[in-house]
């Protein structure tokens, strides 16, 4: 027995032979070098492969054995998949061109006639080896490069769901389930209908596409966009726009002759088309309508009957089906509406369990060996088209969101924009050094780009994110700008800093017209009131500079956000009725007052005059309606009066105050030491 060190794997050879002789030639030449199981019949090749099969590298196979022969044993490896990953070499007297042929045909790698030459075996043994090992790393290595590329995928899909979901009175859920929805049915569809011809890759930017679809509703007003009951007439022709006005943005776009732009503004424009020609903008009949966009309005329905909105509670899943089966919903392609038939239990059980939008990596990997194998992608194709893809994915997303994104490495100082960023900075390239661009400098100073690479410095790969407030001049206009950044690290034990990723965010719109912002560090974004930071900052010295006055703090919770919270109502309408509190909110306080939000449903306030009879006009200014919703607020407050005249302990008492308070319709105030009112 050869010395074996468990620090060093040797490859392991699985050799089945009905000769003991052969199988002890065969050991003879390999064992230096591999791990040599013997196997005496076919039916015991099977019964090892069965159990061990992902840890032999080689199978040396003898065609002509008693009982299970060798094509046999080839029939099983094939009905299991073992073939695919798990190389055969043929060992036999016979050499006929037909019976080589046909080895050959079930997935031999190579073939060995006997009698043995000790070299020839061990030279095709590793370069047959060595072979599927490569091909083991190219596919692994295609496999990441896709599974990252889906993973940037899902986080676009993810971003523009969110955009979608603050703009409409729908779950950003819906921009997922779609996608979902669309690449189950497309792949039913190629699966059982011969003429449609997708390649798994057509499949996979369908879906994505499928997540545009009502990209253009963001261009709707409001007040029909969010309205909780049924749309007049008018209402309702202003809302059809929405597939037109998406589909403009789309052919607006400067790289419109990208394919996922294309299809996505087939969806855009054609997914309320109905296949009897009753539907919108065109009336397209039958077929003239692109199958993506018949896929996704399928898709898009079903979700919307089965999903809650703030206008009807959501139908059941065999509910759904009975009404667009019926034609309840419109007219659809016969061929769709049976394999969503098929797929009915797996939609329903992928909706319930959670969107498919994210592939793991088995998956990946399982899609990449196929696509390989069926000789849909070359691996230089699929490099290359995967970097068109983010390239393409990066412009795309840039200009829909309309915000200024960069990459930035400062040694040497390369900073990168897509071209919609570029034009927006009035830059004629979009990779330029920026520490030497005219352009650049009138708009950062040389001071600011070197202050924003000291802080990308500071940061750690635990604490990666830097925001950089300052005022810019874009557009002939100086307005406050936030800058955000990201570091980037290498991956390993020893990470190192690669470089930074960022946008540019214009603050001014974010802060009503009616809040002096200030620097906008000291703001919550959302609302325009102070940060709580800030505010217990400034109230601090207020009270320091004035130690005789009498003080009031006050916690202002939102009772009907309790719900909103919840997910049963949308994070659009939870942020329109926080805006609206803030601007109530400021116009109930004076003007010593201080305003500020604390968390997700709280605000705090600072009264420099003590004033108990303040809290209840507060509280009664605090009751509101919004749409079909009553919103009140429960008050806890603590007064100089009544508790120690610190702003820790105010803040402390006033928030036990608020937790005594019972709600009710109305809701209910109480001032800490004071009985409750």
């Amino acid at each position: 027995m050869s010395d074996f060190s468990p620090s060093v794997r040797k490859e392991k050879i699985l050799i089945v032979d009905d000769s003991e002789m052969n199988r002890l030639i065969l050991e003879d030449i390999l064992e230096d070098d591999y791990d040599v199981v013997h196997a005496e019949n076919g039916a015991k090749a099977v019964e090892l492969l069965k159990k061990m099969s992902s840890e032999f590298s080689l199978v040396m196979l003898d065609m002509v054995m008693p009982e299970m022969d060798g094509f046999d044993v080839l029939n099983i490896m094939n009905q299991y998949h073992w073939i695919e990953n798990l190389p055969v070499i043929m060992i036999s007297v016979e050499n006929s061109a037909n019976y080589i042929e046909r080895a050959y045909d079930m997935g031999v790698t190579d073939y060995i006639r006997r009698p043995f030459d000790a070299i020839s075996v061990r030279r095709r043994v590793i370069n047959t080896i060595k072979l599927y090992a490569n091909q083991r790393k190219l596919v692994s290595l295609v496999a990441d490069q896709i599974y990252e590329k889906e993973k940037n995928n899902s986080m676009m899909v993810t971003i523009l769901s969110h955009i979608v979901e603050f703009r409409n009175g729908e779950s950003g859920m819906h921009v997922l389930h779609v996608r979902t929805i669309t690449e189950t049915i497309l792949t039913r569809l190629v699966a059982k209908y011969e003429n449609i011809k997708l390649t798994r890759a057509d499949i996979s930017m369908i879906s994505l596409a499928s997540a545009l679809h009502d990209i253009g509703k963001i261009m709707i007003p409001d007040e029909v966009l969010n309205k909780p009951g049924k749309l007049t007439n008018e209402e309702f022709a202003i809302m059809k726009k929405h597939s037109m006005m998406g589909a403009d943005m789309l052919a607006d776009l400067p790289f419109k002759d990208e394919p996922i732009v294309k299809t996505s503004y087939e969806i855009c424009r054609w997914h309320h088309e109905r296949y009897d020609g009753r539907g919108y903008p065109d009336g397209l009949v039958g077929d003239a309508i692109p199958l993506s966009a018949q896929v996704v309005s399928v898709a898009d329905v079903y979700d919307a009957l089965t999903s809650e909105r703030v206008y009807k509670k959501a139908f059941s899943h065999e509910k759904a089906m009975e009404m667009i089966l019926g034609g309840e919903c419109g007219a659809f392609n016969p061929m769709i509406l049976e394999c969503l038939k098929e797929v009915a239990s797996q939609l329903r059980e992928e909706l319930t369990t959670g969107s498919n939008a994210s592939k793991s990596r088995q998956d990946v990997q399982e899609i990449t060996e196929t696509m390989l194998k069926s000789n849909e992608i070359s691996f230089s194709e699929q490099m290359t088209g995967m970097l068109d893809m983010e390239r393409v994915k990066y412009q795309f997303l840039s200009s829909i969101s309309r915000e200024i994104q960069f990459d930035y490495v400062d040694d040497p100082s390369v900073l990168t924009m897509p071209k919609w960023s570029a034009e927006k900075l009035g830059l004629q390239e979009n990779v330029i050094d920026p520490k030497k661009n005219e352009k650049v400098l009138e708009i950062f100073s040389i001071d600011r780009i070197n202050e924003m690479s000291a802080l990308i410095h500071s940061t750690t790969p635990d604490d990666p994110v830097v925001e950089y407030g300052c005022e810019l001049k874009l557009d002939g206009q100086t307005k406050p700008y936030k800058i955000i950044c990201r570091s980037v690290w290498s991956g390993g034990s020893n990470m190192r800093y690669i470089g930074a990723v960022g946008k540019v965010i214009d603050e001014s719109s974010a802060n009503s017209s009616n809040i002096d912002v200030g620097d906008i560090s000291n703001h919550d974004p959302l609302t325009g009131l102070y940060s709580v930071r800030y505010a217990k900052t400034r109230i601090a010295e207020i009270m320091e500079e004035n130690p005789e006055k009498d003080y009031m703090l006050a916690m202002v919770s939102l009772m009907k956000l309790r719900t909103v919270g919840s997910g049963k109502l949308t994070h659009f309408f939870r942020d329109a009725v926080l805006k609206i509190t803030a601007k109530k909110l400021t116009g109930l306080i004076g003007t010593e007052d201080i305003a500020a939000r604390i968390d997700e449903n709280n605000f705090m306030i600072f009264i420099p005059c003590g004033g108990d009879d303040r809290i209840a006009e507060i509280m009664k200014g605090m009751s509101y309606s919004y749409g079909n919703f009553s919103i009140s607020c429960n008050i806890g407050a603590a007064s100089t009066k009544y508790s120690e005249r610190r702003f820790a302990t105010l803040y402390g008492d006033a928030f036990k105050a608020l937790e005594s308070v019972t709600d009710s319709e109305g809701g209910g105030y109480h001032i800490y030491g004071r009985d409750k009112a």
